[in-house]
């Protein structure tokens, strides 16, 4: 059993979720502790500023009070702050005198006195109660050569309450915040990652085809020669036959081969077309006079029709491979007798070559795949093998590889039309402003 989850999505969000959280909660930490001493360093200043004005008054009565203790009690009683209890204890730390007070959590008891005397003097202190907290501050003064302590104690009844919705506030709005990040984190790791995870689910599925497709010949090698070498004695003839076959299979594995390595090359940027001046119309006569005889073996006409003067810069060798790929897709497609129709046109500043055949055309559920790696429709497959003669892989990565050399180049290719009896493919590839011939 995983203590982690394996999800990658679900460790994403997590992720943000943390990522958030923690600063969220150390800011609030902070932002509240730094509030909470505003409120408390006010306090004191407050209780520290009535100290020194009771002291003062203290002086003043002094004159006129027979004995220090008179004036004490004159004085408490007479200097009233609201909500604010004072005491005043002797040097020996007794109360002496202390004010009245509508908060009865203001008063603390004498022994709660003389322990903040004795270890808060000078400092504030939080001393809680059942009532409630309450803010002390003692201070030492000398009256008339009378040492004594005085004793501001002061609730904090509104500065909790202040702080409690403050920590409430916190408590909701944290929660959500991080709730909105793991849903946010999400969506955004699902979109993030959904590239990530469709490139592994095309490489898995990319191994298995290409494995499939190197099966067949490899398995055709190695048949053949079990045969050839079964017997001791075979006829030349017989020979030759093996090695027709060996050399069948041979062209169509060394053709996976070179499409497969292309392919590596193209998808990890290694692949850099050359850049070259050439004519398109010069690469297309080639590529139609090069896939007669294999159109002819088909029973399958090849037609140049209209074309015009293209000067193209580009890596001819790749341009040559994306019109061959064509022709050689339009013939296995084509009828018994039928014939492959290609031109060569401009408009406006991009190239047009279009390739029609007349076959069967591309079922409409399969043209989304139709320039999908290994993707073939079954029964155009069955009929491209057996009728086929190793000139051609039929692994279906034709179109993948004439369409990767399009993009390569700044153009595009694409299925135009397709029902039975008309196939159009057409690529396009971007024109140079001015087209004259320069020889």
């Amino acid at each position: 059993m995983r203590a982690w989850p394996s999800s990658l999505r679900f460790r994403l969000t997590l992720w943000y979720s943390a990522l958030l959280a923690l600063p969220l909660i150390v800011f609030a930490l902070m932002s509240y502790l730094v509030f909470a001493k505003a409120l408390h360093d006010r306090t004191d200043r407050f209780i520290g500023e009535a100290l020194t004005a009771v002291s003062r008054e203290l002086v003043a009565e002094r004159r006129a009070a027979p004995d220090m203790e008179d004036a004490m009690r004159t004085t408490v009683e007479e200097v009233r702050f609201r909500d604010l209890h004072i005491a005043i204890l002797d040097s020996a730390n007794h109360l002496v005198a202390g004010s009245t007070a509508t908060d009865a959590a203001t008063v603390l008891a004498p022994e709660e006195l003389r322990f903040i005397v004795y270890v808060a003097s000078e400092h504030a202190w939080t001393v809680a109660s059942a009532a409630g907290s309450v803010r002390v501050l003692a201070r030492k003064f000398v009256a008339r050569e009378h040492p004594i302590v005085m004793v501001g104690s002061y609730p904090l009844t509104d500065i909790d309450a202040v702080l409690a919705k403050i920590r409430r506030m916190f408590a909701i709005v944290i929660p959500l915040l991080v709730l909105g990040a793991a849903t946010g984190g999400s969506l955004l790791a699902k979109r993030s990652i959904a590239p990530v995870e469709r490139s592994f689910e095309q490489q898995r599925r990319f191994m298995a085809d290409a494995s499939h497709e190197l099966r067949t010949p490899t398995a055709i090698l190695r048949t053949e020669a079990d045969l050839t070498l079964s017997r001791e004695h075979r006829s030349e003839d017989e020979y030759r036959a093996s090695m027709s076959v060996v050399q069948d299979a041979t062209r169509r594995l060394t053709r996976i081969v070179d499409d497969l390595f292309l392919l590596a090359r193209t998808d990890s940027g290694h692949l850099l077309p050359r850049r070259e001046s050439f004519y398109l119309e010069e690469v297309l006569h080639d590529a139609t006079n090069g896939v007669r005889a294999m159109a002819d073996r088909r029973n399958t006409h090849v037609a140049l029709g209209q074309v015009v003067e293209a000067p193209f810069e580009g890596d001819e060798d790749l341009v040559g491979r994306l019109i061959l790929n064509l022709l050689d897709n339009a013939i296995k497609y084509s009828p018994d007798g039928g014939q492959v129709d290609v031109t060569l046109s401009r408009h406006e500043n991009a190239y047009e070559i279009a390739v029609v055949d007349a076959g069967p055309g591309v079922p409409l559920d399969a043209q989304e795949r139709i320039f999908d790696r290994f993707f073939r429709v079954d029964d155009v497959r069955t009929r491209a093998e057996t009728n086929g003669s190793g000139d051609t892989s039929g692994a279906g990565l034709g179109l993948a590889i004439a369409r990767r050399i399009a993009e390569l180049h700044g153009g595009r290719l694409e299925l135009a039309e397709s029902r039975p009896g008309r196939t159009e493919f057409r690529a396009t590839l971007p024109a140079p402003l001015g087209h004259q011939r320069g020889r």
